[in-house]
């Protein structure tokens, strides 16, 4: 349901009419789209084909209308309207979203395959049409989706949800460096939604993984350079975790992390998230960021503690937070996917 919810909001993102209209007149389409979130797909589809009779050729109206026929199960009288929709010379993702959606409701995965290549083949830098893609073939037990949540990563680096399933996808697979990496980039791009809390404790699990493995280097770097000079640092600041692994030893190890790798590794691999860290360890406000990145999970009252001594150090992480854009630069890609 959170897919439906987020491809509906998706769909609400057009543009606004050229024409001025007072603060409390709707168009149809606002007065559908009310309908819609209220679970009245009958009215709304009442709202949406009349508002098409005087505007047949309208995208969104007819996206709508394909939406509320699939939310109301009317799953073949959607998929004929969506299917003329993906022909048209205007289609967009969301075009290829809402077919795809009819196809897995109805089993019809060749066919949904079909189409998300298609509309990779239209559309090959859409981070939302690589993770669905992926999330279908999962959803069939296909490995090969986590070839399809990079590739998302790699040609569309902002898209957060790639991120959200390739780290879980690692974690299951015991690829621990790329499931921490991936994780924690998530929760910067999506640092307040549904996910984040999951992510979190996937994240502080991930790092008592990677202690606990007898052998840290263990079918991790597999010739991959990058990984690799993860590893030759995170391997010497082992010492960091004797008294065990809490948000406190955390922050030590990361802190020295951080500055090991730009001394050891100043530009051979440029990478965003390290950057980030940087910033905020230079800044005074990495000890409150992973406060918020471990605390709330490890263990909630003292991290409630921590804030209420650190009131001031954390509401300025906060604010900064929530103040700023963390934005990926494409070519900081370094995963080798077998």
């Amino acid at each position: 349901m959170n897919r439906i919810c987020f491809l509906f909001f998706t769909l609400t993102l057009t543009q606004l009419s050229a024409f001025s209209q007072s603060s409390d007149t709707k168009t149809p389409q606002e007065t559908a789209r009310a309908f819609t979130r209220q679970g009245d797909y009958t009215n709304a589809l009442v709202v949406l084909n009349e508002a098409l009779k005087k505007d047949p050729q309208n995208l969104e109206l007819n996206k709508d209308i394909a939406f509320n026929y699939y939310l109301e199960k009317e799953y073949d009288r959607g998929a004929t309207i969506a299917r003329a929709l993906i022909e048209r010379p205007d289609a967009d993702v969301a075009s290829y979203q809402i077919l795809a959606l009819i196809y897995k409701a109805t089993d019809q995965f060749k066919e949904c395959e079909k189409l998300y290549r298609g509309g990779l083949k239209r559309y090959p830098k859409s981070g939302a049409l690589y993770n669905e893609y992926g999330e279908m073939l999962w959803s069939r037990d296909d490995r090969d989706a986590i070839k399809q949540w990079e590739k998302g990563i790699q040609i569309d680096p902002n898209y957060s949800t790639n991120y959200y399933n390739a780290s879980r996808y690692y974690f299951r697979a015991g690829d621990n460096v790329w499931s921490l990496l991936y994780g924690e980039t998530f929760l910067n791009l999506e640092s307040y939604s549904k996910r984040t809390a999951e992510i979190k404790e996937l994240v502080l699990d991930g790092y008592k993984k990677l202690f606990t493995e007898a052998d840290m280097q263990k079918n991790e770097d597999m010739g991959n350079p990058f990984v690799g000079a993860y590893l030759n640092i995170i391997g010497k600041l082992s010492f960091t975790m004797a008294q065990g692994i809490s948000t406190e030893s955390l922050t030590v190890l990361r802190t020295k992390f951080i500055l090991n790798w730009f001394e050891t590794y100043p530009s051979n691999f440029p990478f965003r998230l390290f950057d980030h860290e940087r910033q905020l360890l230079k800044e005074g406000m990495f000890d409150a960021y992973n406060q918020w990145l471990f605390g709330p999970t490890e263990n909630l009252t003292v991290f409630q503690a921590w804030c209420t001594a650190h009131s001031d150090d954390y509401t300025r992480f906060i604010n900064f937070q929530k103040g700023r854009i963390f934005k990926l630069p494409e070519g900081q890609y370094y995963q080798t996917v077998k």
